[in-house]
């Protein structure tokens, strides 16, 4: 069937081509979020992608599966916007009201967007080949996209597609134009890089399960109730609060505390809309306006569990909220 559909997309059958490609387009898009860590250019590299498979169809000899061959043309085009003139993400300077704590450290900048669990429900990846070492939650989660996003380019691009989807060495140095050698090379680099990142000490609870509605409904109370105590009741010891692409964490019960006594304790009047990101719970957040009778978004935040504790928080700037098909403003 495909290559009666590839036959037919050579003559220029539009129909034929979609049918072709359409399959494919959730794992193509996560795959470049994966690379670039960002929704919008994510969506960006995959029309690139699709656009460049339409013109050089020609040149599509079935060597290899139309899936493979889409990788290919769908990484080549996310490492070029790597290499391209220095990204300026349009980003809303988020200015708390009163002046922050000193942060537990000043990490690099990093640039990184949630991913909306809804665009794709249940389709964040494709089947990962025999060699895949990462299951597929973890292969999406934020943490795991965090890291990618401190490997070099290329380093980058070899491990999502040997170890998150299971490509053999031959296929990538096919797809990266390179050496079986160079990215072996690249791959145990890359490795060694990520196999130092911490990780929970326990494993999140299952999604969906009571467990998680139980943490996520007690912490949606606290934001809604301006309540610091309850929220850091709810966190774990050694929890970890950030906000790219701001270059600052606090880590630990006590520095979070003395954050969200400014942030949370400060003001009252929220509400939160509880939606998923990275296969992970996130709240939208929304304060009151003491001029109108509405409630304006101030941040999304992605939340990592760790059995019944949260190990993590990651705020977001509201310019995420597109791709979440939230509202800027809810009515009063």
């Amino acid at each position: 069937m495909s290559t009666e559909l590839v036959e037919r997309a050579k003559d220029g059958d539009e129909t034929a081509f979609r049918e072709l490609v359409e399959p494919y387009r959730p794992e193509l898009h996560a795959h470049c979020y994966r690379i670039l860590g960002s929704v919008q250019d994510a969506e960006d590299a995959l029309q690139e992608t699709l656009l460049a498979a339409w013109l050089g169809l020609a040149g599509f000899e079935q060597r290899a599966s139309v899936r493979t061959w889409l990788y290919a043309v769908a990484t080549n085009r996310a490492l070029n916007m790597l290499r391209a003139a220095k990204r300026r993400p349009a980003m809303e300077m988020w200015m708390p009201e009163a002046e922050l704590p000193e942060p537990t450290l000043r990490a690099e900048p990093l640039w990184l967007e949630p991913y909306p669990d809804v665009a794709f429900p249940g389709r964040l990846g494709g089947p990962p080949g025999p060699e895949a070492r990462y299951e597929a939650k973890e292969a999406i989660s934020l943490a795991f996209v965090a890291a990618l996003q401190m490997l070099p380019a290329r380093q980058r691009a070899v491990l999502i597609l040997r170890d998150v989807l299971g490509f053999r060495a031959a296929e990538v140095a096919r797809i990266l134009d390179s050496t079986v050698e160079s990215v072996t090379s690249a791959l145990k680099r890359a490795r060694a890089t990520l196999e130092g990142r911490s990780r929970p000490a326990e494993p999140p609870p299952q999604p969906g399960s009571p467990e998680e509605r139980r943490l996520v409904d007690q912490l949606t109370t606290a934001f809604e109730r301006s309540d610091v105590d309850a929220l850091v009741a709810l966190l774990a010891d050694d929890v970890r609060l950030s906000m790219p692409p701001f270059p600052l964490e606090y880590i630990g019960r006590e520095a979070a505390a003395r954050f969200y006594a400014i942030v949370v304790g400060a003001r009252q009047g929220r509400r939160v809309v509880q939606t998923r990101a990275n296969g992970q719970p996130a709240l939208a957040v929304y304060t009151r306006d003491p001029t109108a009778d509405v409630y304006r978004a101030t941040s999304l935040v992605v939340v990592t569990l760790a059995g019944r504790r949260v190990a993590e928080i990651t705020r977001f700037d509201t310019g995420v909220l597109q791709h979440f098909g939230l509202p800027r403003i809810l009515p009063g």
